[in-house]
C-alpha cells in the first residue's frame, strides 16, 4: 500500500517516472542493475537484504545512482548507516508523501536531503561540546577547506580547479587530514564532516 502510494505521488510529477518496484532487497539490487534508474528510493527495512546493504550493492554496481532511504527509523545511528553506505537522502516514511518529491529532486542534483524533523536531532547528537578536544582544531584552514569538498563529493581535479591547488597537493591535504583524524576512507569522512558540522544534511 505504501509503495502504491508513493508511485502514484512520484508518477503525478511531469518530469519523473517510476520504472520498476521491488519487493524484497535482493529484488531491489537486481532491478536496478537491470533498470540503471537515476534515483532509487529504498525501505531500510526491506526482506532478504535490508535496505542499507542493499543500496550499497546497487551504489557498487550503479555508481551514478542516488539513493533515498525511506525509513520509520528516526534514531542517529539509522541516519548514520544509511550515509555511511553512499545514500543522499533521508526520509520519514510519515512524512514520504509531502517530503518524497523534494527528496528526489535533491538527489538528483547531487544534494543531500533529510527529513524536516530529523535537522534538530542530528544537531543536538552532534553538538560540538566546549570544543576542548575539537578534532577539527587539528586541522590548518585549507586542510578544513579540502575536508568540506571531499565531504561534499567533488573529484581532486574539481578541488584543485576551486582552491587553485595542484591536483597533488590536494591529494597531499587529503592524506595528512586523514592521517590528523585517524580515518580511511571517504565514508568516514562524510560521517565526520556531518558530525562537526562541517556540512550539513539539507
Amino acid at each position: 500500500m505504501v509503495a502504491d502510494g508513493l508511485r502514484y505521488i512520484v508518477a503525478a510529477q511531469p518530469d519523473m517516472e517510476v520504472l520498476g518496484i521491488a519487493g524484497n532487497g535482493l529484488e531491489a539490487v537486481r532491478l536496478a542493475r537491470e533498470l540503471q534508474p537515476d534515483i532509487v528510493v529504498m525501505d531500510y527495512s526491506m526482506p532478504e537484504l535490508n535496505g542499507a546493504e542493499a543500496a550499497r550493492r546497487i551504489l557498487e554496481g550503479c555508481p551514478h545512482s542516488g539513493v533515498v532511504m525511506l525509513s520509520m527509523y528516526s534514531d542517529v545511528e539509522h541516519v548514520r548507516r544509511a550515509v555511511q553506505v553512499g545514500a543522499l537522502g533521508y526520509v520519514m516514511k510519515k512524512s514520504a508523501s509531502r517530503e518524497l518529491v523534494a527528496a528526489i529532486r535533491a538527489v538528483s542534483a547531487a544534494k543531500r536531503f533529510l527529513s524536516a524533523e530529523l535537522a534538530s536531532m542530528i544537531i543536538d547528537e552532534y553538538a560540538v561540546g566546549d570544543g576542548a578536544d575539537d578534532p577539527l582544531a587539528r586541522l590548518s584552514g585549507r586542510e578544513r577547506e579540502v575536508l568540506q569538498l571531499l565531504a561534499e563529493g567533488r573529484k581532486v581535479a574539481e578541488i584543485s580547479d576551486s582552491l587553485a591547488l595542484s591536483p597533488r597537493t590536494v591529494e597531499t591535504y587529503r592524506t595528512r587530514l586523514m592521517e590528523k583524524l585517524g580515518i580511511r576512507d571517504l565514508a568516514g569522512l562524510v560521517r565526520f564532516a556531518i558530525q562537526r558540522g562541517v556540512i550539513h544534511l539539507e
